[in-house]
């Protein structure tokens, strides 16, 4: 062989690229190989469980899937602490064989390093780790795929050192550079799948802003193109994709089991067939010793839906950098799957969430809610206890996009800061706008009590029939629905933490409604007959409080603009205001003029109490009218000196 002639003659630089290569795929195999062990434990404990489905894993790998779904599939338990399984001792073999090539290259590359990795090869060996037997203690298997975060040292520990020794021996040795990819032993064939995950990748590559990663090589390993992409700095996040034609395998590892689905929900539009989420142990990976593998595959059609995936690969992989971090973060302001969602919208939008992290991440939200709303945000509380929900999501989505946007352009953190701080408060009115309006409905509600009294009364005027228990009826409904808006609306107050005087608004429209209901019924029991002078009265009652409902309407949509700084809407809330004082004093001394009338007339009990009555309800309603008027005055005043 014409590599042992180069290899004698100390010429092994070579032959780097070929070992590596072949290195690169004996890693992807003991992968394998160790997760077939662990599948092999489990089925032995738990037999009647369905044996794990490595085919996909192995293919990708080139492994023949037969012998390793035999091996597991034929585990069983065999005594204390032992299991037993067909081709354990060929896989063991293999294992050894496979670690064998990966020291190889790194001999060739970096000899120093290479026997290092050998002499530790050699010490695992004489502990009886790597023996070839069909039978093999369970320790010994949790031994060989575990890392130890002490001194000891484990099989996949080596593999783990030696896997980034070839990476950087294949960053060292790369003959070519493909769009950025540094690559060695392609075919002509190979640039275009290359070229076409790296058009993806360079479209979101700036939104990892300042984080290490990202960084991509590619190999030809027998009739299989493999890409390989680092992600980002964790030992157990790893991507390899193997193109072979137009067939494409995805393999990703990852210790965050919500980062790995959240990775697959990424290309909801291939038909990409993917695996169940395996969980596979390993000491030091993680916060529990686990990482979780899925493998997919799509079958394209044309290569040009094998490109297509490919670069949607590539495009997707910056969003997964810090993904729970930020997660984690949003969490503390949404609940756990919105959170999730926001970036999920992040990714399909290309705004990603690092800027967010490298402009402070949760301080930045913090310091929005202490400068813009601190005493509407408690300390721990979330954003969608205030802004309600779809307001918090839209709110977070919308720092998401200035920070990214931000970063981008160079601006500096203090401007997006403010633009931050400027969002939440107009969110803030938009919630009391909101809530306002829902008073505003109330009102209408009162307006229409009051106008049915006027039409009562004006219909007595004339001689017209007067339906009283029909007025009683409706004004009783429609006191009802103001009830129910009013619970309601409390409620809404309630969740939203809104300002407590925008519930004494809705207090004193309710009150007003009461009294106005209270009118409606003892105008249903006034007698037939009433001295006209008496009804001119009480319709001139019925036309102040009308015009009271009215002034309260119009002020309040006033007042909702208020906090944008339109000083014509301050004018004009003010207007209503003087309006509902001004309707009071006209009630009062209706009122009493009514009263004097009673007085001075010698008219049967009957008609003097329910007329008494009226007038007294009515004017009732017109001073809960003119409460409100001073409530929303300091509403408007309080926003103007914001």
């Amino acid at each position: 062989m014409k590599s042992r002639i180069v290899e004698h003659l100390g010429q092994t630089d070579i032959l780097l690229p070929a070992l590596v290569a072949n290195a690169l795929a004996a890693n992807d195999c003991i992968k394998v190989r160790m997760s077939a062990l662990q599948a092999a434990v489990h089925h032995a404990r738990q037999p009647d469980h369905p044996a794990s489905d490595l085919q996909a894993e192995c293919r990708a790998a080139g492994i023949a899937p037969a012998a390793i779904a035999a091996l597991i599939a034929g585990a069983h338990v065999v005594g204390e602490g032992r299991i037993a399984a067909p081709n354990l001792g060929r896989l063991m073999n293999d294992v050894l064989d496979d670690v064998t090539v990966m020291i190889r290259a790194v001999k060739a590359g970096t000899p120093p390093a290479g026997e290092a990795m050998s002499a530790r090869l050699s010490a695992i060996q004489a502990t009886g780790a790597l023996e070839s037997s069909s039978e093999i203690e369970t320790s010994r298997i949790a031994r060989l795929t575990g890392v130890t975060d002490n001194d000891g040292d484990s099989l996949h520990r080596l593999v783990m050192d030696l896997h980034k020794a070839l990476n950087r021996l294949a960053a060292d040795c790369a003959e070519e550079t493909v769009a950025g990819a540094r690559v060695f032993g392609l075919h002509p064939d190979d640039h275009r799948p290359v070229e076409s995950f790296m058009r993806g990748l360079e479209q979101t590559r700036a939104l990892k802003f300042d984080h290490p990663g990202l960084d991509t090589m590619a190999t030809r390993s027998g009739d299989r193109l493999l890409i390989q992409n680092d992600i980002g700095t964790t030992d157990a996040h790893v991507l390899v994709i193997a193109v072979q034609d137009n067939t494409v395998t995805v393999t990703y590892t990852d210790v965050h089991r919500a980062r790995t689905k959240f990775f697959v929900g990424l290309f909801e539009d291939f038909p990409a067939k993917w695996s169940g989420l395996d969980r596979h142990a390993a000491d030091g990976l993680g916060d529990d010793g686990n990482f979780y593998l899925v493998t997919g595959q799509y079958l394209a059609e044309t290569a040009k839906e094998r490109d297509a995936f490919l670069a949607a690969i590539g495009s997707a992989l910056v969003f997964l950098i810090d993904w729970n971090k930020a997660r984690k973060l949003l969490r503390n302001w949404v609940a756990k799957n919105d959170a999730a969602g926001i970036l999920a919208w992040g990714a399909r939008h290309r705004i990603g969430h690092r800027a967010f992290l490298e402009l402070g991440g949760d301080e930045l939200i913090g310091a929005a809610v202490r400068n813009a709303a601190p005493t509407r945000i408690g300390f721990g509380e979330r954003l969608d206890q205030v802004l309600g929900r779809d307001g918090a999501v839209d709110f977070l989505k919308a720092t998401l996009r200035a920070s990214t946007e931000a970063l981008s352009a160079g601006r500096s953190v203090r401007l997006v800061r403010d633009h931050i701080e400027a969002d939440l408060v107009r969110r803030l009115e938009s919630v009391d706008s909101t809530l306002l309006a829902i008073v505003v409905r109330q009102a209408g509600l009162a307006h229409d009590i009051a106008a049915a009294l006027a039409h009562h009364i004006a219909a007595l005027q004339t001689g017209r029939p007067a339906d009283g228990k029909l007025l009683a009826a409706r004004a009783g409904r429609i006191e009802q629905k103001a009830d129910r808006i009013a619970i309601e609306a409390r409620k809404e107050v309630t969740r939203l933490n809104a300002r407590p005087i925008i519930e004494s608004l809705m207090d004193r429209v309710e009150e007003a409604i009461d009294e106005l209901e209270q009118a409606a019924f003892i105008a249903s029991l006034a007698p037939a007959g009433i001295d006209p002078a008496l009804l001119q009265a009480l319709a001139e009652l019925c036309k102040i409080a009308i015009s009271g409902t009215e002034a309260i309407a119009s002020g309040l949509a006033a007042a909702a603009d208020v906090p944008e700084g339109r000083r014509a809407d301050a004018d004009d809330a003010l207007a209503a205001v003087a309006r509902l004082i001004d309707a009071e004093h006209a009630a009062d001394a209706c009122e009493r003029n009514v009263t004097a009338q009673v007085f001075a007339g010698s008219f049967d009990i009957a008609t003097s109490l329910s007329v008494l009555e009226l007038a007294r309800a009515i004017e009732r309603a017109t001073d809960r009218l003119a409460g409100f008027g001073h409530l929303l005055r300091r509403h408007v005043m309080t926003d103007l000196s914001a």
